[in-house]
């Protein structure tokens, strides 16, 4: 089994800002079910759901399930690889076992729901749980830009125009502030985005600056931690969710701005 290279430990380095993880501890796999235990002290109690809703959608696939896109494929590409289902009202028939990354983060934010709703379910509409879908009503790919899943999974801070924007659930948290269990879309300098959950700031074995995420992405095979070089990020958009409760009065006609300018990432 493949392992970082770098090492982690059940608690964070605390500071007011950057919270950096340590460089002493061993070596997690990158396909593991650790994340709420490793990552989960001292942050908010949300963030700490998002975590295990990670776990929870890692464990569907142990090994990463493999990551797949393709528009135009037979059977089509699936943003997940399991029926998601928020409150027990189905969101997604996968056509495939496989992922990619939006479709990953967006599992973990409804799993969150999940948790955080599960015990005083809301009075959502009959719009508005079809919003939540992750595909139209004959099972065809719902697109970019459409309802809650489109905007996800738009180029771009999709997580951002969900849940800020569209959903209004979120906030928008600078870098320095990220915690673990925020969500974040990265922009590659490749010209490329990225949709994950943040883990922490850490150096790789070759003393690099990194950003550790979990996702799915084509070198991990699907569902796995991972560890980017920060010199080779663009820029960037954190945004956590921080008001799951607002779904109740969420609108799915909320209108969207796609000028969402990204923060660099200055770690000094």
């Amino acid at each position: 089994m493949p392992f970082l290279s770098l090492v982690v430990v059940a608690h964070l380095i605390s500071s007011d800002a950057w919270r950096l993880l340590p460089d002493t501890a061993t070596k997690l796999p990158i396909h593991n079910q650790l994340h709420f235990a490793t990552f989960g002290a001292d942050i908010p109690p949300i963030n700490r759901m998002v975590l295990q809703a990670v776990d929870k959608v890692q464990a569907t696939q142990p090994n990463g399930g493999g990551y797949f896109i393709g528009l135009t494929a037979v059977p089509a590409e699936s943003p997940i690889g399991y029926p998601l289902a928020f409150l027990n009202q189905n969101l997604l028939d996968p056509p495939r076992t496989t992922s990619y990354c939006s479709g990953s983060s967006y599992a973990v934010f409804i799993e969150t729901l999940n948790l955080a709703l599960g015990a005083n379910p809301p009075p959502l509409t009959p719009i508005q749980l079809e919003a939540m879908r992750m595909q139209e009503p004959d099972g065809g790919r719902r697109e970019d830009k459409i309802k809650l899943w489109g905007w996800w999974n738009a180029d771009g801070p999709g997580s951002q125009y969900a849940m800020v924007q569209y959903a209004k659930v979120g906030e928008r948290i600078r870098p320095e502030n990220a915690l673990p269990g925020d969500f974040l879309n990265i922009n590659w300098k490749s010209g490329l985005g990225h949709s994950v959950v943040f883990l922490g700031w850490a150096y790789n074995a070759d003393h690099q600056k990194c950003v550790m995420y979990w996702s799915s992405q084509k070198r991990t095979d699907g569902f796995a931690d991972d560890l980017a070089p920060i010199d080779k990020v663009k820029d960037v958009v954190f945004t956590r969710l921080s008001h799951p409760e607002n779904l109740t009065a969420w609108d799915p006609a909320s209108p969207v701005e796609l000028a969402v300018v990204g923060d660099p990432v200055n770690w000094p």
